[in-house]
């Protein structure tokens, strides 16, 4: 199966990443994700299921411990091959 996260971290800053923003980033990137897509105001990942489930574990477990007040997070099964 596969799924996609699509999440945010808050609060926001506009002039500077905040910490918990670069931990979400950085545990995003260093998975074994594709179709991985970081931005200001949302970030989405795909790849399989076990995958984007140890995925979310540790950026809910690191972006809180880095500061964050609240985290948005959707997670979406898709058909294989994208959609």
């Amino acid at each position: 199966m596969r799924l996609r996260v699509e999440f945010t971290t808050e609060p926001f800053d506009l002039d500077e990443a905040p910490a918990h923003a670069v931990a979400a980033r950085e545990v995003i990137e260093a998975a074994d994700l594709d179709a991985v897509d970081v931005g200001p105001f949302g970030n989405t990942a795909e790849g399989g299921s076990d995958a984007v489930l140890a995925a979310v574990d540790a950026l809910l477990r690191k972006s809180l411990g880095a500061g964050a007040t609240r985290i948005t997070l959707q997670v979406n099964v898709i058909e294989e091959g994208g959609a």
